[in-house]
């Protein structure tokens, strides 16, 4: 159970960048263009369903605020990471890059990096929290971060938001798994 609510931290802050994400995807049809600010609300909103649907006790309250701090980092991180390949897509247009594996392979390795100790922050910041969780509150994280598996769930991948738009790919779909 300590893995689940590990990645469905992390999955929070994934799920509150997965509009960014969208923007990329055959699914949208290039339709939706989300700002800032709304990424900004909807993340806001996806950790707060998650902190409220807890139903965290006044001890468990203190323990949030890493946590939360942890995730928006992570969700900043890789909203950052889609607006910068956005913009050097746009920017390519006019001036295609070269091919080169060699530099796409380092790039990949620096970003799986970073992805990875902002991931073991989260998991830093959570262990303490979820050392107190109830089996409700296990079960009610799992679902409220769509982890799938024995919950059912399957949430906004199960909705095909994860085809074409992982921020830490080269652009040409897939998505790391938690």
């Amino acid at each position: 159970m300590k893995k689940v609510l590990l990645a469905g931290v992390a999955a929070l802050a994934i799920a509150g960048s997965t509009v960014v994400y969208a923007q990329h995807s055959p699914w949208f049809h290039d339709h939706v263009r989300i700002n800032p600010e709304d990424r900004a609300a909807l993340t806001d909103a996806r950790i707060a369903a998650v902190k409220t649907g807890l139903k965290l006790t006044p001890e468990q309250e203190k323990l949030w605020p890493p946590v939360e701090a942890a995730v928006r980092d992570l969700a900043k991180l890789r909203i950052d990471r889609a607006n910068a390949r956005m913009n050097a897509e746009r920017d390519s247009q006019n001036s295609p890059k070269p091919d080169d594996p060699v530099a796409r392979l380092r790039e990949r390795a620096e970003t799986m990096a970073t992805t990875a100790a902002a991931m073991k922050r989260i998991a830093d910041a959570a262990d303490p929290l979820y050392k107190t969780l109830d089996d409700g509150q296990k079960r009610r994280l799992a679902i409220l971060t769509h982890m799938g598996g024995q919950s059912g769930g399957g949430g906004w991948r199960h909705h095909g938001f994860e085809r074409g738009m992982d921020g830490d790919r080269d652009g040409r779909g897939g998505s790391e798994r938690l």
